[in-house]
């Protein structure tokens, strides 16, 4: 069974003469350890896909399936559990919160969820240390680097386990080499858990941690190529760090 399937989805804005169809009957499946980045230009409806897919947003029409039920028939209520402990997310602009520690603000989500203070923070640590935070713990966002706040942000996104890590253009504020190194990061440690990762981005060097790459154009999938994720992934058979 898919993690999602995604049958036939549209969504316009506005209505009459002034609807835009942003999403034009778009089917995906999404599976266990899949790397899947989408691409395409500006207003070819990428945010609006993975928001879609992200159960932040509502088709206008066609279903999407999450874990084998139609996100549809669930309530809003419903809807935000989903989101909490089977998907994960990541943005541009990192969004982490300012008063809180690095260590802290990768614990918000495992209290969300009903962990308490000291088990949260102790997982917080663990996983920031796999992302080679370890002595950045306390530090503040202000005092952290683009790719020291968006490893913080990936490790908010790791910490429930969810099914699904979906990316929106995370790698828009960091140089090329430092966005490659997070995303690596992010690939590794998703693969090497079973876990889906989603990214829509511009920037095609993230075609080298992508196993599936899709091409969105006026809100048509319109290509799919293998990306390069096999000989750059040290989780793969066979495969070697670069």
């Amino acid at each position: 069974m898919s993690i999602i399937e995604a049958k036939n989805i549209t969504k316009i804005f506005g209505s009459g003469h002034t609807a835009v169809k942003a999403i034009n009957g778009v089917s995906l499946k999404v599976e266990a350890g899949d790397i899947i980045l989408i691409m395409g230009p500006s207003g070819s409806g990428k945010t609006t896909l993975i928001s879609m897919l992200g159960t932040l947003m509502r088709p206008t029409g066609g279903t999407i399936w999450i874990g084998g039920e139609d996100i549809s028939e669930m309530s809003g209520a419903k809807l935000a559990n989903l989101r909490l402990h089977h998907l994960g997310f990541m943005f541009q602009s990192f969004n982490l919160l300012s008063a809180l520690t690095a260590q802290q603000n990768a614990a918000v989500p495992l209290m969300i969820a009903g962990l308490s203070k000291k088990p949260a923070l102790k997982k917080a640590e663990e996983l920031l240390e796999k992302l080679q935070l370890g002595e950045r713990l306390d530090s503040l966002p202000k005092n952290l680097s683009g790719g020291e706040k968006q490893r913080v942000a990936v490790a908010r996104a790791l910490a429930n386990q969810p099914a699904v890590i979906l990316a929106d253009e995370p790698t828009a504020n960091l140089d090329s080499k430092t966005g490659h190194e997070v995303m690596q990061l992010l690939c590794n440690t998703a693969c090497s858990e079973g876990r889906a990762v989603i990214i829509v981005s511009h920037d095609a060097r993230l075609k080298d941690v992508a196993k599936r790459v899709i091409t969105i154009e006026d809100g048509r999938l319109t290509k799919e190529e293998p990306g390069n994720h096999e000989p750059n992934c040290p989780t793969e058979h066979g495969g070697q760090k670069q």
